[in-house]
């Protein structure tokens, strides 16, 4: 699943902050060592150091290397559908989920401003109707969010406005909600390590874990090198691979694609996303874009869950830009990249522990940027001895498939097939 030890050739890591640490060499001591350098690992590392603790990192690659560093830079608030946490939990379970999602959000936006992250962090974002019924979703969705006084504006956007947020005529009306938004995702997570970094925080680069010793007194080790800790916090998602084989049944690995064009000149750019915000269908085979700080549009819309990886995802991500966007049919494509997001089956981010000192989170199922920072705010607070939100989502039976991803994978495939029927329908 690891194809390379360097990041992909994406947009992002093309225009990321600089910055290396060393590989992991002999044997180390640490309170709590963090599997894993994407968000969820980073935000907990952070965590942790601000509070005391002495943190040790160990990321596989390069910080930021997985979905975090690959994804589509969307800010969006919500963790979970509340509603099944309810349904599960009760009452107070659903409404701590629904404060839960709040929260996500206003995690990363404290941590930008705080560390005077430079992520390109701007807000605004648009939800897309294709259909009716998917504008009837939006004035339910807004009615929901009246009824618990959410704190953003949202504002419902007719066919006819559509041309002041969007420049396609693809839509029938819009959903625009003024506290979501989007940032670059690999320099946000670079952002965090780095102000970990300086408070403290050991972390390790191209150290891949190659064992897990549980215990009173657990250890990490990798080829060349191995950690003691008290605690140990698991955050490799789609990418732990064999660290700690017990997981790797209960998510699916699904591929995640995205293309970048060249930049584009402003009069063009303002033509197709008047505001600047990021926007996203509401299909199960959905498209999303955005611009870049540069203007680029960034075009993601090719979630493939066989588990395997296209040939030539400009090949088959470009024509669908060019459906949204017809002016863009003879704009040059400069990047194209793509990697592996954890999907839970029932959607529902996992959380557990594993011999009473292993944590771990994973299977956010797409909806990442937000949710991993939370997640890792939970995995510092469990280790911490506060285990309010923990112990809520630990508690969630998770299905475990046999056969693992040679039988999920297929069988993924074809349910997300029955519903893009549907849809076409």
């Amino acid at each position: 699943m690891h194809d390379t030890r360097e990041h992909t050739n994406s947009y992002y890591a093309a225009t990321r902050e600089r910055i290396e640490f060393p590989v992991l060499r002999g044997e180390q001591r640490a309170d709590i060592v963090i599997v894993g350098g994407g968000f969820t690992g980073v935000s907990a590392a952070l965590y942790l150091q601000e509070r005391g603790y002495k943190v040790a990192l160990l990321e596989a690659n390069r910080i930021g290397w997985g979905a975090s560093g690959r994804n589509g830079g969307q800010l969006i608030d919500g963790f979970v559908n509340e509603d099944k946490i309810e349904k599960r939990f009760g009452s107070d379970a659903g409404e701590m989920a629904y404060r839960m999602g709040l929260e996500s959000r206003e995690i990363v936006v404290e941590r930008v401003e705080r560390y005077a992250i430079d992520c390109n962090l701007k807000f605004g974002f648009l939800d897309l109707a294709l259909k009716q019924s998917d504008v009837d979703d939006f004035e339910a969705q807004v009615a929901q969010k009246r009824r618990k006084n959410y704190p953003h504006t949202v504002e419902l956007i007719e066919k006819s406005r559509m041309p002041e947020f969007v420049g396609s005529d693809k839509y029938v009306g819009g959903l625009v909600n003024a506290g979501n938004g989007h940032l670059h995702p690999l320099n946000l997570c670079i952002g965090e390590v780095r102000a970990a970094a300086q408070q403290g925080a050991q972390v390790f680069e191209q150290s891949r874990v190659t064992k897990i010793r549980h215990g009173a007194k657990p250890r990490v080790d990798t080829s060349i090198g191995s950690i003691r800790a008290d605690k140990i916090i698991l955050a490799g998602n789609a990418y732990l691979g064999d660290a700690e084989p017990r997981l790797r049944s209960s998510i699916i690995p699904a591929g995640s694609y995205i293309i970048a064009t060249e930049a584009l000149p402003r009069e063009l750019a303002n033509e197709l996303l008047p505001k600047d915000s990021a926007c996203c269908d509401q299909r199960v085979a959905l498209d999303y874009f955005r611009l870049s700080a540069d203007n680029r549009l960034l075009f993601g819309g090719l979630c493939n869950y066989s588990g395997r990886k296209p040939k030539d995802i400009s090949a088959v991500l470009q024509p669908k830009m060019i459906s949204v966007f017809p002016q863009l049919e003879d704009v040059r494509i400069d990047y194209e990249w793509g990697g592996y997001i954890a999907i839970s089956i029932n959607r529902i981010p996992q959380f557990g522990r594993i011999e009473g000192n292993t944590y771990f989170a994973q299977g956010y199922s797409g909806h990442g940027v937000a949710p991993t920072h939370l997640a890792g705010k939970m995995l510092a607070d469990v280790v911490c001895g506060d285990s309010e939100q923990f112990d809520v989502f630990a508690r969630v039976r998770h299905l475990k498939l046999p056969g693992g991803r040679w039988f999920a994978n297929p069988a993924l495939a074809l349910g997300m097939m029955y519903y893009r029927i549907r849809e076409v329908l």
